[in-house]
């Protein structure tokens, strides 16, 4: 067989071995904080053992190559503890030396404050935010069972890896938690397993005050496997329950499969005489005294260490390269054998872990481009992304998403993608629809974890005034420049009768805020084609694609606007003595371009400029911002959400929303507020007039 899972023998070590490797991650995690007089010492010491009973025989990596495709994913979702993830990276021959574990938390560092991937080699995900490393771990575990459907053949087995997480109490506290390891159950994910570190302790003192629920009894209730009460200060306790675990995982229990939580009771500050068992030992250095002091109590037991000099002894029990290296060679050969028997697969394989669009690519941009100009429809922008979405579907085999409960009204299910289904003997009943439920937050964790992965383009469609249950999760894909596209539909007052608790008017600036992420507001089919082809064609972050419930008129551009929509605004109609600027975005296009009428049978001429991405506009040179926007003409946005955004454009006059909406039909709210043809061309003749505008 060519089973890609085989790989080195992991050495049995004697228990004396494994207490020195455990006390070693405690030094290096309490010197780091101490020195940068920052960090979480509590949690390394706390998990110290069981750190050593993943890292040191059970997780499957190779430190010489991080992004081996088919290695195992560790998620440190209490990410506040930090050093003990740089200790085991460094400990097992990642390219992290000493020299930045000294640097913890400092400028520039490879040792920042929480992980960060793309900074520290190894680091599969940021975390810090809680629960939201758990989400990541969730949507990593579903794409390895997807992929490893797609891909995997009798006798060959390339993708066949685990996820394993850390979590603290405060992971399983925040909401998120509830929400993806409900699904996670709910699909029979049997590849993820969870470490619970249970010591009882969060910053403000014993958790039982606060957080007095049965967690064992909730996780079983998910419909997960749970293994209890596991001593989380013996390494080999530990071993055996994350060994039944795998066992449980890729043959099931009692037929049946299921994700694993493992509970592991342990003591915060396990080591330090004065703080271990308190909240003090969570979020501040020991001090020079106490840390002289773990040095004396693990004396007496046998083990020294000075700071920052690990034992040699220590180090070669650390050391995974050897056996790394071992599992990757055979993974390596097993795929080899894959592709001399299935080179189309391979080689789709290859393309889609490597984040590249297939060949075809502009063609079926090309296609779609041509069919909606050609059709020249009048449809809901949220329906324009859906045509979209049938052509894209079909050409990226890795393109898969789903909905928060709003398929019917997001549009996110395309011709054939069919639905993502738990099936027998844990594998998934093939779809690339994924109805994720009323969990927007969870929904985005785990978009963001499918992304981490690789091998998937993931999705996700909620309403536009919803974004905020999912925003930190939005941030975060954000900061991690990770592709992922957000579909957020009813996208402004025009959705209409659902009233204020429903009609966005802020959200779209406030998303705008978000340091790298791409913010489209299409006006028609063209527009939104465009914006998801260059959503899916960006490799450096997410993007939000904002769509309307109400059909909105399709609008004829030359084939240079067409392209010129990639640059986020352009100069849609123009007039030789234009006297003022337009400046609209998606439904509001259409009043714009009415105005633009009434104010020609007036005598004045203006220039109409669509703005459906002003993130990607304000990335555009100097000279182009001033083609479209010359500092000749005055400046009037149109949008129906709040003004304070567009005055950065030195607009003479907006025309927006800095309320709240009604509970009334899109065509009396567009009245009541002001967004008509007439007022929109009596504020620009107030502009010139040199009067206030609205």
């Amino acid at each position: 067989m060519n089973d890609a899972s085989s790989g080195a023998q992991h050495p049995v070590l004697p228990a004396q071995t494994l207490g020195r490797m455990a006390d070693s991650l405690r030094l290096l995690a309490i010197d780091a904080v101490q020195q940068a007089n920052s960090g979480h010492p509590g949690m390394p010491m706390g998990m110290a053992e069981i750190a050593v009973a993943l890292w040191a025989r059970q997780l499957r990596h190779d430190p010489a190559e991080p992004a081996w495709p088919d290695r195992d994913r560790f998620v440190l979702s209490n990410g506040h503890g930090s050093m003990l993830l740089y200790a085991l990276l460094h400990l097992s021959g990642y390219a992290l030396p000493i020299e930045e574990l000294k640097a913890f938390r400092q400028l520039h560092s490879r040792t920042p404050g929480h992980p960060e991937v793309g900074i520290t080699p190894g680091v599969e995900t940021t975390t810090g935010p809680l629960g939201q490393g758990l989400a990541n771990a969730v949507g990593m575990a579903l794409a390895e069972r997807l992929l490893a459907q797609r891909f995997n053949r009798d006798g060959h087995r390339i993708v066949d890896h685990f996820t394993w997480a850390f979590v603290g109490d405060g992971c399983l506290m925040e909401g998120i938690s509830h929400e993806v390891c409900s699904l996670a159950g709910t699909l029979g994910l049997s590849r993820l397993v969870v470490l619970y570190d249970d010591n009882g302790i969060s910053i403000d003192g014993e958790v039982r005050h606060w957080f007095a629920d049965d967690t064992l009894k909730r996780f079983a209730a998910y419909g997960w496997h749970v293994i209890a009460d596991i001593d989380g200060h013996d390494c080999w306790a530990v071993e055996r329950a994350i060994a039944q675990a795998r066992q449980w995982g890729e043959h099931g229990r009692d037929g049946r499969f299921a994700p694993t939580l493992i509970q592991c009771r342990t003591v915060i500050g396990k080591g330090s005489p004065n703080r271990s068992g308190q909240a003090k030992a969570h979020g501040e250095p020991l001090g020079a005294a106490e840390i002289a002091l773990v040095r004396a109590e693990m004396a007496a037991r046998g083990f020294t260490m000075e700071p920052w000099q690990v034992p040699a002894d220590v180090l070669a029990a650390w050391d995974a390269r050897p056996r790394g290296a071992a599992a990757r060679r055979g993974w390596r050969d097993a795929f080899e054998a894959y592709r001399a028997a299935f080179p189309e697969l391979a080689a789709e394989f290859e393309r889609r872990s490597a984040g590249e669009l297939p060949p075809d690519w502009e063609d079926a941009v090309a296609t779609l481009l041509d069919e909606s100009r050609e059709r020249a429809e009048s449809v809901a922008t949220r329906k324009a992304s859906q045509l979209a979405l049938n052509r894209f579907g079909p050409a990226l085999p890795e393109l898969i998403g789903g909905s928060a409960d709003l398929t019917g009204s997001n549009l996110t299910d395309f011709a054939g993608c069919g639905a993502l289904r738990a099936g027998p003997d844990g594998a998934l009943q093939a779809g690339r629809h994924v109805n994720f439920g009323v969990r927007e937050f969870g929904m985005a964790g785990i978009l963001n974890g499918l992304a981490l992965h690789g091998g998937f383009i993931p999705y996700g469609g909620t309403f536009l005034t919803f974004s905020d249950y999912s925003r930190n999760a939005i941030r975060m894909a954000a900061l991690m420049r990770q592709r992922v596209v957000h579909v957020f539909t009813h996208d402004s007052i025009g959705l209409g009768e659902d009233g204020p608790t429903h009609q966005p008017v802020e959200h779209a600036s406030s998303l705008r805020l978000i340091p790298g992420l791409d913010v489209w507001r299409p006006a028609d089919t063209v527009e939104s084609a465009i914006a998801w082809a260059v959503a899916l064609e960006r490799r450096d972050g997410p993007s939000a694609l904002l769509f309307s419930r109400q059909a909105l008129p399709f609008v004829t551009r030359s084939e240079g606007q067409v392209a010129a929509v990639r640059r986020g605004a352009y100069v849609l109609r123009d007039a030789a003595e234009a006297r003022a600027a337009i400046i609209a975005t998606g439904s509001e296009l259409a009043l714009a371009l009415a105005a633009r009428d009434l104010l020609a049978a007036e005598g004045v001429a203006v220039r109409i400029v669509s703005m459906p991405s002003t993130t990607v506009f304000d990335r555009q040179d100097v000279d182009y911002k001033r083609h479209v926007l010359p500092e000749r003409l005055p400046r009037i946005a149109v949008e129906a959400g709040v003004t304070d955004f567009w005055w950065k454009y030195r607009c003479d006059a907006v025309v927006g929303l800095d309320r709240f909406g009604e509970s009334a039909p899109a065509g009396a709210l567009y009245a009541h507020f002001g967004f008509t043809p007439r007022n929109v061309a009596d504020t620009v003749l107030a502009v010139l007039a040199g009067g206030p505008g609205r």
